[in-house]
């Protein structure tokens, strides 16, 4: 077994300045395909669809303006002991269910319908969120990492991104073998305790996660990094924090559910063994599960998930172009194209598996006041130091 290199390395210590003309021409072709992307997905599908668009774009400059990464926050975690990036995460959480679990109790009473991502905990999460810890390490980053250092040009994103698809659309073929593993039915923590003493426990519990953090840091390195003060090119990452939870609520209202990346990606691999004629999606379990198979037969441009993901890669080159920081020279040894093609297969595979990656499953699940979210991130934290292990000991 070899040790598999880390495909993407953090924004903050590989992206390089662009020159002008070049960010000029990426800023004006970014700034021209939202334009023309939210005028043509209005015409075909109303202005929901195309709202989510931009909504989406804005996840993407804010992920990239604030090189907001999970993968990044569990390495500098575990192996440095610094823990600025997992508290911006807890922060984000926080913020997240302050302005869920209100909005889930006023809706009906001023005619919303709008819906947590509430999903059963069991041992496909345990299994699928550990896998996808090991393929954050591999890959360098998570889903979301990887869309928005797409956007900022990344070869080995772009490498990535077609494995992470492979190992969704293979998760999904194989759902029959796996959809019977033993689980919890879905926990809402509102519905057990209410709206008020559900937020405070979550509040509690992130209160003592960021309480501890800031205690391991002290000890390994005699200081605290600031989360709210701005990095060199970058934006604090406290207002990354703000910022993400401000547009996932905007998802919320608009679409009626959280914001979720992962689910797009076996809808294009399936709607593409479909297509070449390898199979026929429609017959697979896990589509024919929770009504999936509507979302198999509609347009692509309808899919708000599908619409979000390559709107954030765009969103993400727009801040590129405006800063300069692009990660266009990042070199593609052989090692990082195995860190890519193993890490993003586990990624696709693990999300899947666990009903969600970073995104759907933790922050938008704990937010929600899902069970699911934590037994999540337990299992990716991990798995994540599993493959650290590993690549210390292997070399």
């Amino acid at each position: 077994m070899i040790a598999l290199r880390p495909a993407l390395p953090s924004l903050s210590s590989a992206s390089v300045r662009a020159p002008g003309w070049s960010r000029a021409a990426l800023g004006i072709a970014a700034v021209l395909l939202l334009a023309c992307g939210a005028a043509w997905l209005h015409a075909l599908h109303g202005w929901r669809i195309a709202a989510l668009w931009l909504v989406g774009a804005g996840l993407g400059f804010a992920l990239h303006r604030a090189a907001f990464t999970f993968a990044g926050g569990f390495r500098a975690l575990l192996v440095e002991g610094r823990t600025r990036a997992m508290r911006a995460q807890i922060l984000l959480l926080g913020l997240g269910a302050v302005l869920f679990l209100p909005t889930f109790a006023f809706a009906p009473g001023v005619g919303l319908q709008v819906g947590g991502t509430i999903v059963p905990a069991g041992l496909a999460t345990l299994l699928g969120a550990f896998l996808f810890g090991i393929g954050m390490h591999w890959a360098g980053a998570c889903v979301s990492g990887t869309l928005f250092c797409a956007g900022a040009g990344s070869p080995p994103a772009w490498l990535t991104i077609p494995f992470a698809i492979f190992g969704a659309t293979l998760a999904a073929a194989t759902g029959g073998s796996w959809s019977t593993l033993p689980s919890l039915p879905s926990v809402s923590l509102q519905g057990i305790f209410g709206t008020l003493p559900a937020l405070l426990l979550i509040l509690s519990v992130l209160g003592l996660a960021w309480m501890g953090l800031v205690v391991l840091e002290r000890r390994r390195t005699g200081g605290i990094e600031p989360l709210f003060v701005a990095r060199e090119g970058l934006a604090p990452l406290a207002w990354g924090a703000v910022a993400l939870a401000l547009l996932n609520l905007a998802t919320l209202l608009v679409a009626g559910r959280p914001w979720g990346i992962v689910a797009a990606f076996p809808l294009w691999g399936s709607r593409l063994v479909g297509e070449v004629g390898l199979d026929d999606p429609a017959f697979w379990a896990w589509w024919e599960e929770q009504g999936r198979s509507a979302r198999l037969l509609a347009p692509l441009t309808a899919d708000r998930f599908g619409v979000m993901a390559v709107a954030l890669v765009i969103g993400a080159g727009l801040s590129a172009a405006l800063t300069g920081r692009l990660l266009t020279r990042r070199p593609l040894s052989s090692r990082a194209v195995a860190g890519a093609a193993c890490g993003g297969t586990l990624l696709g595979f693990g999300a899947i598996l666990a009903g969600g990656c970073n995104i759907s499953a933790y922050v938008s699940g704990i937010a929600s006041g899902s069970l699911h979210g934590w037994v999540w991130i337990a299992a990716a934290l991990a798995g994540y130091a599993t493959a650290l292990g590993l690549h210390r000991r292997l070399g």
